[in-house]
């Protein structure tokens, strides 16, 4: 049971920072993700232990985050770099019913001038195709994290199949709009030559490869505990991330690590 919460937030847009301090502005539509993924930083980022132990159970909508976006119409956002979204998927399950990255997107398209990156693990945006391809600098970024149901079921159990994101970002590229793959963080790739020829064939022609984070400090991204057992169990390691991401780099274009790949380019 997922506990869907809803909250008046004090700002929408914040001042961007660490990973991606290359941009001009965070936005998160939403705290929590209920995808949930075991690996992920987000749940360090969260007030208090309580939430960060029960990270993808709960959600909190900020519910006046259009009325806030509406208040900068006076000082449209021109040129400005935007990340959607940093620390929640804009486009979890609770996304399809309310459609609140829908009217952000609307609000800024018809009010402001901003260079756009969605972060996403949702098949849901293809949704948003139409609006997407209206924004002068915009790039989806989806993030597809191995070639291996299994794998993905261990650590990801409550997301969309690997090939569904596969299909998703293959019909936002065949849209018009830029397109990048992140494999972030990279998880046991069963067969690294054909996940690559499968990721190009997506037509996006940016791609980033990274490691766990291993810190395990609250305001500090971190890998949870389960997934770095699950990926002892199975072998992965320094060594074999090295492996799969030499493999990758000899067959994708355009392949970053790390930081580096978050770069806004247009």
């Amino acid at each position: 049971m997922v506990d869907i919460q809803h909250k008046q937030a004090k700002s929408i847009l914040n001042k961007a920072s660490g990973f991606i301090d290359s941009y001009d502005y965070t936005l998160n539509p939403y705290s929590g993700c209920t995808f949930g993924c075991s690996y992920c930083y987000a749940a360090f980022f969260t007030p208090t232990d309580e939430l960060q132990e029960t990270w993808g159970q709960w959600v909190q909508v900020k519910e006046n985050a259009l009325e806030l976006l509406r208040k900068k119409r006076k000082r449209p956002l021109i040129d400005q770099t935007l990340y959607m979204s940093s620390v929640t998927d804009p486009y979890q399950p609770v996304e399809r019913k309310l459609e609140l990255v829908r009217s952000l997107l609307r609000e800024l398209l018809d009010y402001h001038r901003v260079r756009l990156v969605v972060q996403t693990r949702s098949p849901l945006v293809t949704r948003d195709i139409d609006l997407l391809r209206e924004f002068k600098f915009v790039r989806v970024h989806m993030t597809v994290t191995t070639d291996d149901e299994t794998v993905r079921k261990a650590f990801e159990p409550t997301c969309p199949s690997n090939q569904q994101r596969l299909d998703a970002i293959t019909e936002v590229a065949a849209a018009g709009i830029p397109t990048a793959i992140t494999m972030t963080p990279l998880l046991p790739v069963r067969d690294p030559e054909s996940f690559a020829k499968s990721l190009l064939a997506t037509g996006a022609r940016k791609f980033v490869v990274q490691e766990f984070h291993l810190t395990r400090t609250r305001y500090a991204a971190g890998t949870g505990a389960h997934a770095t057992k699950l990926a002892q169990q199975m072998g992965w390691n320094a060594a074999q991330y090295q492996h799969v991401k030499h493999t990758l780099r000899a067959a994708l274009p355009n392949l970053y690590e790390g930081k580096a790949g978050f770069v806004p380019e247009w």
